[in-house]
């Protein structure tokens, strides 16, 4: 008896919403029916994830390990800076070192787009107005804003970024450098006039070809590229973790060992 009267309560209330919702619906007459708001537009392509530049073995086998730069000649200006002072007797040498690295030296941050030759994982989390990206590597982070941007109130290491979709590929224009930054350890330099385009085109789900154009006309007497593929961590829960940098500590652990001791 106590399970026919379940049955039927549940049965009335049932009936009960079915007939409000058909009468609000009459009420409002054919075609009246108010549309669904709609939706921020998706963005082209999902970046959200954990990526580094090395590559598992399958993913090895679709696009492989490679770097490619095709850096240019520099201006005299600065070829002076990079080869230092002519001694009296003899031809220019160069005068930077890789102990004067601002990576090694102070731990700085590697700056755009030294950033992805680092062997550490970056995470991307995407939104429609903002991508934000966390670098393991000294903790660094950037905020590329998707579209309109506020201007940058001091040039940084890693620059001021705005980006927009082309297709499938998000293009992003860097600006607002310091100079504090090198490109590598060879001690190759920009000015406060560097400008970085980069742009991230998904080769399949898991691997993306990086390309950055590199213009600073105080130093490079034209600009010049370099790309490389990024490659998602296909672990389970990948997650960034904690790094701590210690200024000089390759030179400290490894620099006895070397043949002819920095100076």
């Amino acid at each position: 008896m106590r399970n026919c009267v379940v049955t039927f309560v549940l049965a009335l209330v049932a009936a009960t919403v079915f007939s409000s919702a058909l009468s609000a619906q009459t009420a409002q007459g054919p075609g009246s029916a108010k549309p669904a708001a709609a939706s921020a537009p998706a963005p082209a392509h999902d970046l959200s994830g954990v990526w580094n530049m090395h590559s598992t073995p399958a993913q090895r086998k679709f696009t492989g390990n490679t770097y490619t730069a095709e850096p240019p000649g520099m201006t005299p200006w600065a070829t002076e800076k990079y080869n230092g002072e002519k001694p009296s007797n003899g031809p220019r040498t160069h005068s930077l070192k890789e102990t004067d690295d601002p990576v090694l030296k102070e731990c700085l941050p590697p700056g755009t787009p030294r950033i992805y030759l680092q062997p550490f994982p970056f995470q991307i989390v995407q939104s429609s107005k903002y991508i934000l990206i966390a670098y393991e590597f000294d903790n660094a982070t950037r905020t590329i804003y998707m579209g309109n941007a506020p201007p940058s109130p001091v040039d940084t290491w890693m620059g001021r970024s705005v980006g927009h979709w082309e297709g499938d590929t998000l293009v992003v224009d860097v600006t607002s450098f310091n100079d504090q930054t090198w490109f590598d350890r060879a001690g190759n330099f920009h000015s406060d006039a560097l400008h970085v385009v980069e742009r991230y085109t998904p080769l399949s789900p898991d691997a993306i070809m990086y390309e950055a154009t590199i213009e600073d006309p105080a130093v490079f007497t034209r600009p010049w590229k370099m790309s490389m593929p990024l490659y998602r961590r296909l672990e389970k829960n990948a997650q960034l973790l904690e790094f701590k940098c210690v200024e000089f500590v390759e030179e400290l652990m490894y620099g006895p060992l070397r043949k002819k001791p920095a100076k």
